[in-house]
């Protein structure tokens, strides 16, 4: 199994490069980290051992996403959170998903971890393969898969190859602030555009918007729909909750400006935490419809295992007068416990007030026009495979000539 931090923080490092997922955890991605480099043993911090944890709220990149007007509450001398960013030489790109409960079969991650640094991140776990923190690791310690783009062509050009419409960025952010320098999203959506390949994203960047001149074109001949996460409307609560991902207004913007180009939107209201920002849901969904959104959906706070410590310190921090009420409600949709990783049930829980909650949803979303329409699908006709492109074969890889050529 995978090597996890116990409460005082001590961990043993797993073996550079090798594979150490557990693929029949529901809750964990089955993509498996393999790094080309040795990985150090340094340690990260993380909310059991750390007073502050992983929310520095003030410690922010300086980009435009969208805190700089009239809603920014940052001191100017606010410190900067560094991240570091470690180039990583992957071995493969697509990610093939089991679960059934997941509207999607294929998804590609340019990068492990993400700077938005949102507390409730089910993907926070995914850390502790590289031998780091879910805590304040996970948002500053940054993998960039490279060599991206080229993968994804060698692997399009195979002639076992078959176009299924691809999940960009669903496990972190594939528009997180450092792809403003490394561009690897860019370069994987110039190989889909250029192949004709069917895809989706979703983010919580406003990023997304650099990418128009490939998106709109893409959308235009049904290869593409983009989806926005937004959790509130409160920009106070989302400031503290998603510290580095854009400001809720700037998110409702992205969503005006992608449709007015053309691109079909849906909104993810995830997760949707109780008291906190469940109160939000009707209105996020009328501010959503409103700003040209389409479609929706919702999930659940999830907290499968190190986010549920994270997140429940975090919720002491920012919510001490209603963190046990919180926690109350979201065992009552989760069996008693914490979390619940069965396929059935992990994404809306159970219960009276899971069944409230998605009664409540639905008559919202229809009152204000979402989801009223067909998604459409996919077109897989417009593939058109790489030439050209010499496809990866085991002999390449180092190890296969250890039994010689």
């Amino acid at each position: 199994m995978t090597s996890r931090r116990s409460d005082d923080d001590r961990f043993t490092p797993p073996v550079p490069g090798r594979r150490e997922v557990d693929r029949h955890d529901p809750d964990l991605p089955g993509e498996a980290p393999v790094i080309e480099r040795p990985l150090l043993p340094f340690k990260g911090r993380g909310a059991v051992v750390n007073v502050q944890g992983r929310f520095e709220v003030d410690e922010r990149r300086a980009f435009d996403d969208g805190w700089s007007g009239d809603d920014a509450d940052a001191p100017s001398d606010a410190p900067t959170l560094r991240t570091e960013v470690f180039d990583e030489y992957a071995k493969s790109i697509l990610t093939r998903n089991q679960s059934p409960d997941i509207p999607f079969n294929v998804s590609l991650n340019p990068y492990r971890g993400c700077e938005h640094g949102c507390i409730y991140c089910f993907a926070r776990p995914t850390h502790s393969y590289l031998g780091l923190s879910p805590g304040l690791d996970f948002e500053s310690r940054i993998y960039a898969k490279v060599n991206a783009a080229a993968l994804l062509e060698r692997e399009l050009a195979r002639p076992s190859y078959r176009p299924e419409s691809i999940a960009l960025g669903v496990i972190t952010d594939a528009y997180q602030p450092i792809e403003r320098e490394r561009r690897i999203t860019r370069g994987v959506i110039e190989v889909l555009s250029r192949t004709g390949h069917p895809f989706g994203a979703i983010t919580k960047s406003s990023l997304i918007e650099r990418d128009i001149d490939l998106l709109a074109p893409m959308a235009e001949r049904n290869l593409f729909s983009a989806a926005v996460t937004i959790t509130t409307l409160d920009p106070d609560i989302a400031r503290t909750l998603e510290p580095r991902a854009a400001a809720p207004a700037r998110r409702l913007r992205t969503i005006r400006t992608l449709t007015d180009a053309g691109i079909r939107v849906g909104v993810s209201i995830a997760p949707i935490i109780p008291f906190v920002t469940e109160p939000d849901m009707e209105r996020v969904l009328e501010a959503c419809a409103e700003a040209g959104a389409t479609s929706a959906s919702y999930i659940v706070l999830r907290l499968p295992w190190e986010v549920s410590p994270l997140f429940e310190q975090w919720l002491e921090t920012h919510f001490p007068d209603r963190a046990a009420r919180v926690m109350n409600r979201v065992r009552d949709m989760r069996g008693g416990k914490n979390y619940d990783a069965s396929f059935a049930t992990r994404m809306k829980g159970t219960g009276m007030w899971a069944d409230l909650l998605k009664q409540r949803f639905n008559k919202a979303a229809k009152r204000v026009g979402l989801n009223a329409r067909h998604r459409g699908i996919m077109d897989m006709g417009l593939f058109s495979q790489p030439v050209n492109i010499k496809p990866d074969k085991p002999s390449d890889d180092p190890q296969f000539r250890l039994f010689g050529d």
